[in-house]
């Protein structure tokens, strides 16, 4: 069992930079792929990033590219999300999210079998 706790959320205005953490337990951090997703109020979940078990696979959704980007610590046994240039449209609750590596990295919902609680992001204009 993976358990992953999601950090770094807040309130900000439209332009500003925030940077969301999520540490995971329970799982050779290692040899887990991760996500992470976010949904805003009254949508779907949607993917915002990926990034391999070794950092060297990463991709981010079309949305939020050019001013998001994912990394990892493996020796943090943490996940991180940069996110520059926030836009009121990209207010949500966001969610870490992680699978076992020997699978890859995904951009589905389905294909993560542990989810963090989720972090509240609002940006305002």
């Amino acid at each position: 069992q993976v358990q992953l706790v999601e950090s770094g959320g807040g309130l900000v205005q439209a332009g500003d930079s925030l940077r969301l953490s999520c540490a995971a337990s329970g799982r050779t951090f290692s040899m887990l792929s991760l996500g992470w997703f976010r949904q805003a109020p009254g949508k779907e979940r949607e993917f915002v990033a990926t990034i391999s078990y070794n950092s060297g696979t990463r991709y981010v959704a079309d949305s939020a590219k050019g001013r998001f980007s994912i990394s990892r610590d493996n020796a943090k046994n943490t996940v991180y999300l940069q996110m520059n240039s926030l836009k009121p449209e990209d207010t949500a609750v966001y969610y870490c999210a992680a699978r076992d590596s020997m699978y890859g990295t995904s951009t589905r919902q389905d294909a993560y079998a542990y989810w963090g609680q989720g972090t509240q992001v609002t940006v305002s204009s």
